[in-house]
């Protein structure tokens, strides 16, 4: 080998390495959250706390909003043994009228650049963002904006946005 070739293939080295690490280095990490349940929740329209859901359906007045707390869906992965999510995925209302994203029970395999959306597909061709993925492990609460249609986004995502890969998907109905 030349002394040319040997600098070449030392630069390359040098770059790969780092490189590969960062992309690998995440799926050995794992990172714990337990967020509680918010306190501020519309107990009074809460499906999870009802033991009969026709009761909840006879105690509410809005029938949109008892629909809204019924909102929810379980995590499915890729299923290519890299791209993992397991878990539940709830659409939560707030007392003040907010509306937030929980997941409980909630792993996945963690990745680089892990973002949380709301979209209308597995593609997310059309997404809301809600952040950055908080912790790979745990009940995490995420705040969907103001004037989110849930009829249209009715399906939560993780999300790698550095490479655009799936990690796992929730359809919420």
């Amino acid at each position: 080998m030349t002394m040319n070739t040997k600098i070449i293939v030392g630069i390359i080295v040098a770059i790969a390495v780092p490189v590969a690490a960062y992309a690998i280095s995440p799926l050995f990490i794992n990172n714990t959250i337990d967020e509680p349940l918010p306190t501020n929740l519309k107990t009074d329209m809460m499906a999870d706390k009802m033991e009969d859901k026709s009761m909840m359906a006879d105690k509410m007045s809005d029938g949109s909003m008892a629909k809204l707390n019924m909102i929810s869906g379980m995590f499915v992965g890729v299923g290519d043994g890299i791209h993992d999510a397991q878990g539940t995925a709830k659409i939560l209302q707030l007392d003040d009228g907010n509306k937030i994203l929980r997941f409980e029970d909630f792993r996945s395999t963690n990745g680089p650049d892990l973002y949380v959306y709301l979209a209308t597909d597995k593609s997310a061709s059309d997404f809301v963002s809600l952040g950055p993925l908080k912790a790979n492990i745990g009940n995490q609460n995420y705040q969907i904006p103001e004037g989110t249609d849930l009829s249209k986004y009715d399906t939560a995502l993780v999300w790698c946005k550095q490479f655009s890969v799936l990690f796992g998907s929730a359809e919420l109905s």
